[in-house]
């Protein structure tokens, strides 16, 4: 069964943490929260909320009670738990105000108390004690939707089609609960599959949480249909806007939000970036046991939304603005530009792919570059191949021998030694059916429209090439720079594209005026994380000299808060016109 980004427990272990789940409040619990919402009646029958369509934040019953119940869309329904007085409802959504995931009907003459997203995360701050278990029971329910694959979306479509992995692993990826049906197994998606009668390029069907059908939907529309890609407001000018939600991402965009900016994230595919994927992390400080980067990306996510961060996936930045101020962010694909004060470039880098030419073929029906537990699902008991040699591979290659019958690891160079933490190749020298193919790479990828099916290999040191029946690569290669991007602002990049910051730009790459002269010519001198921009930031691996690592990205993405305060107190004053 897949694991959820927030690190979930086994079922055991969440029937034990039941309690947590659905704690009962104490009446002082109740009278802190009195001043945070509003009352509410309704009558016996009554449906309170929908799942999919309702954004209530979380609700205190006071008198009578909620029956919740899980629904798909498809209008099966299963009971959940009743919350009584002294309970509450909600799960990890409410935190930033989406669309419910269950449904919640009157039972008896209820009355609750409302306590709007906004109002909740001012609870969570004003009364820790308070907020730590209401943000504990949150988590733990949206832990069990996931466990269950209730709620969210449901994915119709035949086994194996690639854009159902795709969309499957955006959906795990952000700690999403859903579901999959085969039409050859399942009545009721062949009965969807006969009423919409979908060309092969309109697979899969996709059914939203509020009944709407949609077909061979983008990860946009996902997003959309979900309320993780919000409406945003092209007149709002943000204290900060942070492109890129991996650990530097998340990091700035906490300690921002918690010192009062007004803050938006924009995240192209999931949070938590590259190291989300990683299987697991055990040199971050703090987790002598270790922990998945998705259970480290999650939480992180979590205490965003609780600090009130507003976080837009998928959104990626087609375009930066630099000249004129506010600074504008033009959202790829459209024409819409998002306006703020400061921007955090943690914008990472992007997969590097191979020079193969049908590569992309591939992509999804075989090809693959991350391992979650849904690829460790696809290649149990087969054997596999892993190409890469740094700790990302490392840690994915370890990750994957427990499912695949072996995995073949290949690399250029003739050892793991310079490019992999000694603790990694130990482990991989220790795991029997892992096999180290040194000075190897792959030269071809044959298959048909179901997938891979031969992956051809050769070794420059024997000068021989040999053919593996192999249908599971996956590319850990490395990535590239995404600074692309940014070429029309003109930010600084050395020859490898990555963003040069502070002593690194020189005197004569400052742009230290805005055509608009609203900018000031006196500011003090650059801060070590600003960009050849002024009030443009870069951190984590997009950053030139950066030390690839997440717990360096992590503290880079604090630090650069002292410094975005910095640049905004030297902000001229406007007058309002």
């Amino acid at each position: 069964m897949a694991h959820s980004p927030l690190d979930p427990p086994s079922n055991n272990t969440l029937e034990q943490r039941h309690h947590q789940m659905f704690p009962m409040l104490s009446e002082t619990d109740i009278k802190h929260m009195m001043r945070f919402g509003h009352v509410r009646q309704f009558s016996n029958g009554e449906m309170i909320f929908a799942a999919g369509k309702s954004s209530f934040g979380l609700m205190l019953v006071i008198k009578g009670g909620i029956k919740i119940s899980r629904y798909d869309g498809l209008g099966n329904t299963s009971y959940i738990t009743t919350h009584m007085p002294g309970q509450f409802s909600g799960e990890v959504a409410q935190l930033s105000g989406r669309p419910m995931l269950a449904n919640g009907e009157a039972d008896g003459d209820v009355e609750v108390l409302v306590v709007p997203s906004e109002s909740l995360r001012a609870l969570l701050v004003a009364h820790a004690e308070l907020g730590e278990r209401i943000v504990r029971a949150l988590i733990l329910r949206r832990v069990g939707l996931i466990e269950q694959n209730s709620g969210g979306p449901v994915i119709v479509g035949p086994r194996g089609h690639g854009r159902i992995h795709t969309l499957q692993s955006f959906l795990q990826s952000n700690g999403h609960p859903h579901s999959v049906l085969d039409p050859m197994e399942n009545q009721q998606a062949a009965d969807l599959m006969e009423h919409f009668q979908p060309k092969p390029e309109e697979l899969p069907l996709v059914v939203c949480p509020d009944g709407v059908v949609k077909k061979n939907p983008s990860v946009v529309e996902i997003g959309r249909c979900l309320g993780m890609l919000p409406e945003l407001d092209g007149d709002k000018v943000w204290d900060v806007i942070v492109v890129g939600a991996g650990p530097a991402g998340l990091a700035t965009a906490v300690y921002a939000a918690s010192e009062g900016l007004s803050v938006l994230a924009l995240e192209t595919r999931a949070y938590g970036g590259q190291a989300g994927a990683s299987a697991r992390i055990e040199n971050y400080l703090g987790f002598p046991t270790g922990i998945s980067g998705g259970a480290l990306a999650g939480r992180a996510y979590v205490q965003a939304q609780k600090f009130g961060v507003e976080v837009a996936i998928p959104a990626p930045a087609g375009r930066l603005i630099c000249d004129t101020y506010p600074l504008q962010v033009e959202m790829c694909g459209s024409l819409q530009r998002l306006k703020a004060k400061s921007v955090v470039l943690s914008c990472g880098a992007r997969y590097r792919r191979p020079s193969l030419a049908n590569l992309k073929q591939f992509e999804g029906k075989g090809i693959y570059y991350w391992a979650s537990p849904i690829e460790a699902k696809l290649c149990k008991t087969e054997e596999i191949i892993l190409v890469g040699g740094g700790n990302s591979a490392g840690q994915a290659a370890v990750f994957l021998s427990g499912h695949a019958a072996k995995v073949h690891m290949l690399i250029r160079k003739d050892s793991l030694s310079s490019t992999m933490s000694n603790y990694l190749i130990e482990r991989i020298m220790a795991t029997s059916n892992i096999e180290l193919h040194t000075h190897s790479e792959i030269v071809a990828l044959e298959g048909d429209e179901d997938g891979l099916k031969q992956v051809r290999i050769r070794n420059s040191q024997k000068d021989e090439e040999c053919d593996y029946d192999v249908c599971r690569v996956f590319l850990f290669i490395g990535a590239d720079p995404n600074t692309g991007w940014l070429s029309d602002c003109g930010v600084d990049v050395d020859s490898h594209g990555f963003i040069r910051t502070g002593f690194d730009v020189t005197k004569a790459q400052c742009k230290a005026n805005f055509s608009n002269g609203v900018y000031p010519r006196d500011l003090p001198a650059r801060a070590a994380l600003e960009t050849s921009v002024p009030g443009v930031f870069a951190i984590g691996d997009v950053r030139a000299a950066s030390t690839k690592r997440v717990a360096a990205a992590v503290g880079e993405g604090a630090a650069v808060v002292a410094q975005i305060h910095q640049f905004l107190a030297n902000l001229p004053i406007v007058p309002a016109t």
